[in-house]
């Protein structure tokens, strides 16, 4: 009933946005009419085409109004308080509006409708919507499923916003919104025969888990405490750690270059330097070769870690979703020396040239290096599956 109200409440308000007063009135949008026809009168009171679509669209709307209201309490339901309670608040507001363009002199007659005071039904309506609301909240809480909980929170939630207290609500919202939340508990698992650094598993599970978490689904990388029920469990499951051994090997090349090495005079068969229309010596530009061995030396290593991502839901016991991961990091360091004329070489080949050997990195750095990289890989999984945990 609440979700069906509040669409017809959208609604309203978006027809209420275009078409003029008639237009409205034509298609039974009365409010929408009535607040058309209200802003008209407010410009030019003697519009007598407004007045018109006022009084009608107004009595229509009362009538259906009331006829709702006396059906809703006839019938008895106690789930309808919250809808009597609205259309009540919508006739007061209807009413305050009209009163600002009323009375009106219209063909010799008045037009304005009686005062009528609202409130009384108004609060009676929303303390009763509110017992209905506290009632049926403390009911669910019986069924004992998360959704059961999640309603009964909202459920509360109204009946505070519509009376503000009641014996016990507090607690009760405290425990519906405790245990309606699912938790999804993270958690890494070594199947492989490497034994990993201190602290790896805290930074492979550093994944940034709370901006995953929504208003009832909680992940956690440490087990709460023993009262509180963990509803999916995400194991990341390492399979095969490899580390290559280091490796080192040479590439030899052999870097020839043609260079600009100054000019010489162009001469006549006579030995003359020859000139040109300015009276200039004509001069053209000298070249020569250069050549240089580079011997680059290659120091690589590399890790791979595979595995899988398996997401369980434990109540009742099943996998929903299992995928395979995996992530590498490699090293690699070039140095190089030249035998010959190093001005052949390219200007990154010099700067080779300025870099020697260096310490290849330990396994267990190139594991950590590999783990920001499976990081990457299990926040992807995560994200891609986070509708399967709810």
């Amino acid at each position: 009933m609440k979700r069906t109200l509040g669409i017809l409440f959208v609604a309203a308000i978006i027809m209420s946005g275009c078409g003029s007063s008639k237009k409205q009135l034509e298609i039974g949008n009365y409010d929408a009419a009535i607040n058309k026809a209200v802003a008209e009168l407010r410009k030019k009171p003697d519009n007598e085409k407004e007045i018109e679509i006022l009084e009608r669209a107004m009595n229509i709307a009362l009538e259906q109004d009331n006829e709702r209201v006396r059906f809703l309490k006839i019938e008895g339901r106690a789930n309808a308080w919250d809808e009597i309670y609205l259309i009540y608040k919508k006739m007061s507001d209807r009413q305050s509006a009209v009163r600002t363009v009323t009375p009106i002199r219209y063909q010799g007659r008045t037009i304005e409708w009686p005062y009528v005071d609202y409130m009384q039904e108004m609060v009676v309506a929303k303390k009763n919507a509110a017992d209905f609301y506290y009632d049926h909240g403390q009911e669910l809480m019986k069924n004992g499923t998360k959704e059961s909980y999640r309603q009964a929170y909202a459920e509360f939630v109204r009946a505070r916003e519509y009376v503000g207290d009641y014996p016990g609500i507090d607690q009760l919202m405290q425990e519906s919104r405790y245990l309606g939340i699912s938790r999804a508990y993270v958690t890494v698992k070594n199947y492989s025969t490497t034994r990993f650094p201190e602290n790896f598993e805290k930074e492979l599970l550093a994944l940034d888990l709370p901006r995953l978490n929504s208003e009832w689904v909680e992940y956690h990388t440490t087990l709460p405490g023993e009262d509180t029920q963990i509803d999916y469990l995400v194991s990341i499951n390492l399979r095969t750690v490899a580390v290559s051994p280091d490796k080192q090997f040479q590439r030899d090349s052999l870097v020839k270059a043609t260079v600009e090495d100054g000019f010489e005079y162009v001469k006549d068969a006579r030995g003359n330097v020859l000139k040109d229309s300015l009276g200039n010596d004509v001069k053209v530009k000298k070249y020569k070769n250069l050549q240089c061995a580079l011997i680059q030396t290659f120091q690589v290593k590399e890790c791979i870690i595979e595995g899988d991502v398996e997401m369980q839901a434990l109540y009742p016991d099943r996998t929903i979703k299992k995928e395979p991961i995996g992530a590498t990091s490699n090293f690699e360091h070039i140095s190089a020396r030249a035998i010959g004329d190093v001005n052949a070489l390219s200007p990154e080949q010099k700067k080779m040239l300025q870099s020697g050997l260096i310490e290849f990195p330990m396994d267990f750095e190139m594991i950590m290096m590999c783990s920001e990289n499976l990081k990457t890989a299990i926040r992807g999984f995560m994200e891609a599956n986070r509708r399967y945990i709810n």
